[in-house]
């Protein structure tokens, strides 16, 4: 795997050092989450993606972020026990981190420039923005924070063939 994309350094909630390196020949859900928004429940979908295709080689990887509206105070601590304790969540998890502007994560910066939005555009405008990687990273593919985890089902399964 030489994509640079793999190489890019990332921190777990728990504070571990890893890189999508890791996760290689797996494909990888990137989302930016949070615990105070509207899309919160998503974790509860996301967490049965996460079920129904770790096996066949998806993971899902789960970033929280305050930029939207401040929702995600918390430290890593309290993030990680509200993600467990209210929707059971198991997917790795990540060290909070901007998703936009000067300090923008460098994992974001590259799935952005990869997966553009509307128009171009390659801000992220809210929390539960996705990022569908293929396993060998040429292929990043942007879905709104509208588009539920489970209407991602035919992308994954057409990734995992």
């Amino acid at each position: 795997m030489t994509d640079k994309l793999f190489d890019i350094p990332l921190t777990t909630i728990k504070g571990e050092q890893t890189t999508l390196a890791d996760f290689a020949g797996k494909a990888v859900l990137v989302v930016n989450t949070a615990s105070k928004c509207g899309f919160t429940p998503q974790y509860k979908g996301l967490e049965s993606l996460w079920q129904q295709y770790k096996d066949r080689g998806l993971v899902v990887l789960g970033f929280p972020c305050n930029q939207f509206g401040k929702q995600e105070p918390g430290n890593e601590g309290a993030i990680s026990e509200f993600c467990e304790l209210n929707f059971g969540v198991t997917f790795p998890l990540f060290k909070k981190v901007d998703v936009n502007g000067a300090d923008a994560h460098p994992l974001f910066v590259q799935v952005k420039k990869r997966a553009p939005g509307l128009l171009g555009s390659q801000g992220i405008k809210w929390n539960f923005t996705k990022f569908l990687i293929s396993a060998d990273g040429s292929q990043v593919k942007r879905f709104a924070p509208t588009t539920k985890p489970q209407d991602l089902t035919a992308e994954i399964e057409a990734l995992l063939k």
